[in-house]
């Protein structure tokens, strides 16, 4: 099940860059068209458009059309992948 903290570090998810969604599919087990489907029905309707606008011209959102030279989705500075906490140093 997932709770609404997990809705929100997917959410953050989409947002950013370099997360791709094969990242949010491993960790929360979402598949792209779930992750636009939950999007959709939490942002406006403009902040949606804004982030779909945004999504569709990244490379880096899709693991496919990334660069050779990139073969992992988290930085090496975090913890297992669960929570995607980053490590204290």
């Amino acid at each position: 099940m997932i709770t609404e903290d997990d809705i929100n570090r997917i959410i953050e998810m989409a947002w950013e860059d370099r997360a791709p969604f094969e990242a949010i599919e491993f960790q929360f087990g979402l598949r792209e068209p779930d992750v636009i489907a939950m999007m959709r029905s939490r942002l406006k309707p403009s902040s949606f458009s804004l982030w779909r606008n945004r999504v569709s011209g990244r490379n880096t959102k899709h693991r496919s059309k990334r660069s050779e030279e990139i073969n992992r989705f988290k930085c090496s500075r975090q913890r297992s992948i669960t929570r995607n906490k980053i490590s204290k140093r």
